[in-house]
């Protein structure tokens, strides 16, 4: 969880609420954030998920989760939501001492929803403090649904009800559903969904949104060949990696019409080559990019889909992947020529097989990638293939694991908050 200390409830309806005022702004924090899609697979929201370095350590420290939260709220002041989320809604974990605390007050009500866990003792001043939140304009949500006494006087008040399928029998499930529908008008959120099949089940029931990364699990089935604009975007690939000819590069878009458009919009784009130009052929909009862009322009097609649905789902997933371990590439390695344009491209890679639907050997074959970058995707071999293990850690918000890996690539907890928030920023901004 997000913020897990357990702490006792206020025994008394007339006792003030806590106020946090202590400056940890200087203090560690691990920040995940794992995407919520609605039934047609488009990002909705995310849960942002915070860790302190105390809560790694399991330190002892008396008030911690109010130190923590702290943490929390300076940061999201310092980077701003807009650079983590988007335009999207976050979903933010709160224990009982959290929601009561007036620090609670300083984070955006419109942006935020207040995720309950279920460990919070659902009583008068809980409650009375959720009718506050809502009258603020807060949206509330049950994290880890099962029912218990008092859930009653609390389903008026909720938002999303979020059900995680790793501890809920999925038997069970319909008549879960069936209850809920009955006493709340709240959305139900599938989380833990890591498989198609479970998708498929929920949405049959009538869930709204889901959470998981089952959009990265398809079934792969041998021998199914990819779509003509996907061949093409990996014969342009094969020709960017190596000696670039000019000439048939300008062939493979010229037989593309749809990929000369996004070339061509693409480089009149503000900021690409010093500002708009005036191009006047394929080959000078090739040249203006330059070979760099180009490449991961294109890198970044493949994953986009026509209906724009999961495509783009893969799209932020596979940017957020390449471009922290581009960044993490250029803190550890100051010295290796190309080295971070490889890790971009390993992380770029790493999940083509998602959208081609075809084994991932077969796809790294096409393109003719460099033996370490094929046993760093294929194997998690090398330093690349450490740099991948650490991104997809971090993807999945496992903040001991990722401690552990920068410890391996030595850099702090600090250095790879940086390197997050420019890389959300950016992914943000790409695939737009």
């Amino acid at each position: 969880m997000a913020v897990g200390i357990k702490t006792m409830e206020q025994k008394s309806m007339n006792q003030p609420i806590p106020h946090t005022a202590v400056n940890h702004s200087n203090a560690e924090i691990f920040l995940g954030r794992q995407p919520i899609l609605n039934g047609r697979q488009k990002i909705v929201a995310y849960e942002l998920l915070f860790r302190s370095k105390n809560d790694l350590d399991q330190a002892e420290v008396e008030d911690d989760l109010l130190a923590t939260s702290t943490v929390i709220v300076n940061t999201l002041s310092q980077f701003g939501l807009d650079q983590v989320l988007g335009d999207k809604l976050g979903f933010l974990n709160v224990s009982a001492s959290f929601l009561l605390s007036e620090t609670v007050n300083l984070l955006p009500a419109d942006r935020i929803v207040l995720e309950i866990l279920e460990d919070v003792p659902i009583s008068p001043l809980i409650i009375q403090r959720c009718e506050q939140l809502k009258e603020m304009g807060f949206k509330l949500a049950l994290d880890d649904f099962e029912y218990r006494d008092g859930h009653d006087e609390l389903f008026h008040l909720i938002d999303y009800v979020k059900i995680d399928l790793t501890i809920t029998p999925h038997e069970k499930l319909p008549d879960i559903v069936k209850f809920l529908r009955k006493v709340t008008q709240a959305e139900l959120i599938a989380e833990k969904v890591e498989e198609v099949e479970l998708f498929a089940k929920c949405a049959s029931l009538g869930f709204e949104a889901y959470q998981g990364f089952f959009f990265a699990k398809p079934t792969v089935f041998k021998g199914k060949k990819p779509q003509p604009h996907q061949t093409t975007l990996m014969r342009i690939m094969g020709e960017l990696l190596g000696d670039v000819n000019l000439s048939k590069l300008e062939t493979l878009f010229k037989d593309n019409p749809g990929l000369t458009l996004g070339l061509l919009k693409l480089v009149n784009s503000v900021g690409i080559g010093g500002g708009r130009q005036h191009i006047e052929s394929i080959r000078q909009a090739i040249v203006v990019l330059g070979q760099k862009q180009l490449l991961r322009w294109v890198q970044l097609l493949l994953y986009a889909s026509p209906d724009g649905a999961v495509g783009g789902t893969l799209m932020m997933q596979v940017a957020n992947r390449a471009r922290l371990m581009e960044l993490v590439a250029k803190k550890v390695n100051q010295h290796q020529a190309n080295f971070s344009d490889q890790a971009f491209m390993v992380g770029m890679l790493s999940l083509a097989d998602v959208v081609m639907q075809t084994p991932l050997e077969e796809v790294l074959q096409e393109i003719g990638l460099s033996d370490d970058m094929q046993n760093a995707i294929l194997k998690r071999e090398g330093i690349l293939g450490e740099l991948l293990t650490f991104a997809e850690v971090v993807e999945y918000g496992d903040f001991e694991a990722s401690e552990k890996e920068i410890e391996k690539l030595g850099i702090t907890p600090g250095d790879l908050l940086d390197i997050q928030l420019e890389t959300m920023e950016w992914a943000n901004q790409v695939t737009k």
